[in-house]
């Protein structure tokens, strides 16, 4: 099969969603945490769905930020897939203009599907059904996108309504899109055959492109640009950040789908969930006998319709209904199921008074594993540290602060100046201020360590790499 004629996915992985706080934050947010039954995230389980025949190798769009958790994630089901690096986040609209201008340098008139990487879909082959006829249309110049069929007068979706012309294969025109809704207003659009927005999309690169020039051009030029000065960065391309941060922050549905005349609608039904609160995530969940789920650490009693989590500590709910109850290592949820959606209220109010919680896990990810912060003080920090089988971290120093490495689990290799030394569990070095260090783990299993930093200044940013595999700056 010729590279046109696959579908060639264009995933959009670089949102950081606040509405499922205080497990999604900046840090890591929620297409990447494995939230489904079987212990891959919405990003895995997006990947895996258009892996099979018919698609091209797909382009996975980015944050910079989370460029290693991809292509860990990626590795971890097996699919290879270009990766490419958003130095800022501008919304839809350019992400689908960098898919679109690779697919067509790729081969012109590739068919091209969008997808956020952040949804839940149980009916995989209506899903890929519905692709398919989608993917027909668009074939013949049409710009699709894939409408969810209304069970209930949802206030968290935007809607679609079809219109009166149909384009065959149960599509119509795309009349117009409407903002999400007020209760009221949601079931008069139910009452009327409007389909929720999901998202999705299917078009030719080249249709996309010319759509982009007439009504959205300064994206286009800019993620021309951007592409034009793209580099490769290890298995990543990243994009020119001058030349992005000059596109004006828009989705697509703004930029294009709202004004073009080439816009139509399928409308859908394949179990189809943007997981967007804690309330529609307990909403897909199998469930017990009194309408609970109960992930993790828990334990409840005469509890009701609730959804309680604990990735820590014990966490137990004792006569309750229709709540939502959420613990992590450092934060703790607990509202009305009904108020779920409004989490990024809080979430805000946490950033204004300056809470790092709002936005960092105590577990902060590298490429190399990852670190956990245990402890801070006054002139002191204490973190738990994991580096994978092969990982190696920078060749730095520090300024303001001492280092104490304790190994707890496998071997670490320690470059300390110009003397390089195995240590084993229950060993300790010490690193001086300003001397030049690397911690590397030549074993197969983790390495696991607690490091103690004393001195004036802890701060992350005490951090001079010399030299780096990962090519940090």
């Amino acid at each position: 099969m010729e590279q046109r004629d696959q579908v060639l996915p264009i995933i959009m992985a670089g949102g950081a969603g606040t509405r499922l706080w205080p497990i999604s934050r900046d840090t890591m947010p929620k297409q990447f945490i494995a939230l489904l039954e079987d212990g891959v995230s919405p990003f895995q389980a997006t990947v895996r769905r258009v892996a099979g025949n018919g698609f091209a190798r797909p382009i996975v769009v980015t944050n910079n930020d989370f460029r290693f958790i991809c292509a860990e994630q990626l590795a971890a089901v097996g699919i290879a897939a270009d990766i490419v690096l958003e130095p800022e986040r501008r919304d839809s609209a350019p992400a689908v203009a960098i898919g679109a201008l690779m697919a067509e340098r790729r081969a012109p008139g590739t068919t091209c599907l969008v997808l956020a990487s952040d949804h839940v879909i149980r009916d995989e082959p209506g899903f890929l059904a519905a692709v398919a006829t989608a993917a027909q249309l668009a074939a013949g110049g049409r710009i699709m996108t894939l409408g969810i069929t209304p069970d209930h007068p949802s206030t968290a979706y935007g809607y679609i309504r079809p219109g009166t012309e149909t384009l065959g294969h149960g599509a119509h025109v795309l009349d117009k899109f409407v903002e999400k809704p007020d209760r009221a207003t949601a079931e008069t659009y139910l009452a009327d055959g409007f389909v929720w927005n999901s998202g999705n999309f299917a078009f030719r690169s080249n249709v996309m492109l010319d759509e982009l020039r007439a009504h959205a051009p300064d994206v286009l030029v800019a993620a021309e640009g951007a592409l034009d000065a793209a580099v490769t960065d290890l298995d990543f391309i990243r994009l020119d950040a001058d030349a992005f941060n000059r596109s004006p922050s828009l989705s697509i549905d703004y930029a294009v789908m709202e004004t073009t005349r080439l816009g139509g609608v399928l409308a859908a039904d394949f179990g189809w969930s943007d997981i967007g609160s804690w309330d529609s995530l307990h909403a897909i969940k199998d469930k017990d006998a009194d309408g609970n789920v109960f992930e993790g650490n828990v334990a409840a009693i005469d509890t009701t319709n609730s959804f309680v989590r604990s990735d820590d500590v014990l966490t137990t709910v004792l006569g309750l209904d229709n709540v939502v109850v959420v613990t992590t290592d450092d934060a703790v949820l607990v509202a009305a199921k009904d108020a779920a959606p409004d989490v990024k209220r809080m979430v805000a109010k946490l950033r204004k008074a300056g809470r790092s919680e709002a936005s960092e896990h105590l577990r902060i990810h590298r490429p190399w594993g990852w670190y956990q912060r245990i402890d801070i003080g006054d002139r002191f920090q204490v973190k738990h540290i994991c580096v994978k089988p092969g990982g190696r971290l920078s060749l730095q120093r520090h300024h303001h602060r001492a280092e104490h490495w304790v190994v707890v689990h496998g071997t670490a290799e320690v470059t300390i100046d110009e003397e390089v030394r195995l240590y084993h569990e229950n060993e300790a070095a010490y690193l001086p201020i300003g001397c030049v260090h690397r911690l590397h783990n030549p074993g197969k299993i983790d390495l696991k360590l607690i490091e103690v930093q004393v001195g004036s200044y802890t701060g992350e940013d005490d951090i001079v790499r010399i030299e780096d595999i990962y090519a940090r700056g």
